[in-house]
């Protein structure tokens, strides 16, 4: 009987470093030391996470947290299953039980009844206490937690309490460097070099909007969109209309504004 072949481990997901980041996240990890990422939407939180799991080889829980996220949706909750009630983990909780990395996603976003739960897994005690099934787990040596959020959407009724944000160390994101980011761009979708260039050019005119008519500005996930679309075969203007326009405003009047910037680069 031939053995069966081992599984192929999955490849490290791209990233661009941009400083020491990663050899923070990995002190951190060590150190056993929870790590708070803030940065604008799309500019490489989640996928720096992602890469950091698989250099450490370690198990990625990732929750994107929400206005109606529960502390039952973190750690668990009892299910019927087949006539009985069975106990189901939350990612929270599987993360501490595998000694993997749990990455709460914009956690300003849960309510803060539930950041809370993180308190004492994010200090020196390093214990997940499941009120539910009487438990108090100790979160293993490779066990990380790891939050994120982006700050342009901070306003008084969004912000982390004092409490929970001083539990952590912090890394501060941005947008990439016009080199490093058509090197990603490139990297991702294989588009030409000339192409490329234009969109990063693009995407510098659009954030010089900032704070006047754009309250988002085109993000590099937004840009690899883009590119993929014109590595697929669909013409620039167009591309750049649905990837990056209609992406980014309702308004009409903005987005003839910005189709004007977008026909100057391309036309």
């Amino acid at each position: 009987m031939k053995p069966l072949p081992l599984p192929i481990k999955p490849a490290i997901p791209l990233y661009e470093p941009f400083g020491d980041e990663r050899a923070v996240f990995e002190s951190a990890w060590r150190n056993r030391l929870p790590l708070l990422i803030k940065g604008p939407t799309g500019c490489g939180k989640t996928r720096f996470v992602a890469h950091m799991a698989a250099r450490l080889d370690l198990p990625l829980h990732t929750l994107a947290c929400h206005d109606d996220l529960s502390a039952a949706d973190l750690v668990g909750r009892h299910l019927l299953q087949g006539g009985a009630t069975v106990w189901c983990d939350g990612p929270l909780t599987r993360a501490v039980r595998e000694g993997g990395i749990c990455y709460l996603d914009e956690v300003v976003e849960a309510r803060k009844d539930t950041t809370v739960v993180l308190h004492p897994l994010a200090d020196d005690r390093r214990v997940l206490p499941i009120e539910r099934t009487g438990e108090v787990l100790h979160a293993p040596p490779s066990f990380m937690l790891v939050v994120s959020y982006n700050p342009g959407y901070q306003n008084l009724l969004k912000t982390l309490k004092p409490s929970t944000r001083q539990r952590f160390i912090a890394l501060r994101f941005d947008f990439p460097t016009p080199e490093r980011e058509r090197a990603i761009v490139i990297g991702e979708t294989g588009c030409d070099a000339a192409t490329v260039a234009r969109l990063v050019q693009l995407a510098g005119a659009f954030r010089a909007l900032k704070e006047h008519d754009l309250d988002e500005v085109p993000s590099t996930r937004l840009l690899v969109y883009a590119a993929q679309l014109i590595e697929g075969g669909m013409d620039n203007i167009t591309a750049c209309r649905v990837a990056l326009v209609e992406a980014l405003t309702d308004d009409e009047a903005t987005a003839a504004a910005l189709m004007d910037v977008v026909n100057a680069s391309f036309g």
